[in-house]
């Protein structure tokens, strides 16, 4: 029996195909921005009604990411597509840290990625 090379074309694209959609710095910043949250001590995820420690969050985010496939081609776009609100209600995500302080999730992964591009251009 010959086998067809095309059945593990098609088992990679289901198991990390979306990671194809980016070059690889901007599949870095994304990366960036996920671990941003997931790294969060004592903050709250909130998202349709629901509280969500960071490890859930970026579990759901990573998810997302997944299912919006070639839609992200940058960091740009997660935070649209995949960070910013619930593509179920439409409500925007919103963060509770450990100090009470709460902000809309799109708020804080641009200042997450202003801040990694600022990094970037103060190195030698």
């Amino acid at each position: 029996m010959k086998k067809n090379p095309l059945w593990l074309l098609v088992l990679l694209s289901l198991m990390g195909g979306y990671a194809y959609a980016q070059n690889s710095s901007e599949a870095a910043k994304i990366r960036y921005l996920i671990g941003s949250v997931e790294a969060l001590q004592g903050a709250t995820f909130l998202r349709n009604g629901g509280e969500y420690d960071a490890k859930k969050a970026a579990d759901h985010l990573r998810l997302k990411l997944k299912m919006a496939g070639d839609r992200v081609k940058t960091a740009e776009d997660f935070i649209r597509l995949c960070g910013s609100k619930s593509s179920v209600s439409d409500e925007a995500y919103r963060m509770r840290f450990s100090d009470g302080t709460t902000m809309n999730a799109e708020a804080f992964f641009r200042e997450q990625l202003k801040a990694l591009g600022a990094n970037a251009l103060s190195r030698p």
